[in-house]
C-alpha cells in the first residue's frame, strides 16, 4: 500500500476531503544542484492536491491523517492513462497509413497523423468512461488508514 500524510479539509459522511503536499524526488540525489527538473520543481514551489478518501478512521476536519492507496490500483491506473493513448495512437497511425495506401491518397503522412489524432481522442474517451466506471469502486479509492494527530494537537 502506498501511504501519504494529509490534512482533513472537509468531512462528508463516510468520506473526507484530504489535502496532501505534492512531493518531488528532486533535491535528494547527488546532482540536485545542476538538474533542470529540480530547478523547475523549486520554481513552481510546493503544491497541494485535494482528494476524496474513505474515512475509515473517522477523522475530523483539521486532523493529520495517513492516507493509503493500493499499489495495484495505482499501477493499473497509470498503465491505462499513459499506455492506452500511446498504443492507440500508434495502432491508428499504422491503420491510417495502410488506408492511405489502399485509397491511393497522395498524403500518406497526413492521413497517418489524422488517424493518430483520432486514436488519441478515442483513447481519451475510453479513459473517461473507465474512470467513471471505477469511481465508486472502493479498490481504487484512497482510504484514511489512521489518525496521526487529534484536534487537541493541531496548532491554531
Amino acid at each position: 500500500m502506498i501511504e501519504e500524510t494529509a490534512i482533513v479539509v472537509k468531512c462528508e459522511g463516510e468520506f473526507a476531503w484530504v489535502e496532501a503536499q505534492r512531493k518531488s524526488a528532486c533535491g535528494h540525489c547527488s546532482v540536485s544542484k545542476s538538474c533542470g527538473t529540480g530547478t523547475i520543481a523549486k520554481i513552481w514551489g510546493q503544491k497541494t492536491s485535494q482528494m476524496k478518501a474513505i474515512n475509515k478512521a473517522r477523522a475530523c476536519e483539521g486532523e493529520t491523517v495517513l492516507v493509503g492507496l493500493q499499489e495495484g490500483a495505482l499501477v493499473q491506473g497509470s498503465l491505462i492513462i499513459y499506455l492506452l493513448p500511446l498504443v492507440s495512437m500508434i495502432l491508428f497511425s499504422i491503420f491510417g497509413e495502410q488506408m492511405a495506401a489502399q485509397w491511393q491518397l497522395s498524403s500518406v503522412e497526413g492521413t497517418s497523423i489524422l488517424f493518430a489524432v483520432i486514436g488519441f481522442v478515442l483513447a481519451g474517451i475510453l479513459i473517461k468512461i473507465y474512470s467513471r466506471h471505477i469511481s465508486s469502486d472502493a479498490r481504487y479509492q484512497p482510504v484514511i488508514l489512521k489518525r496521526l494527530s487529534t484536534l487537541d494537537n493541531v496548532p491554531v
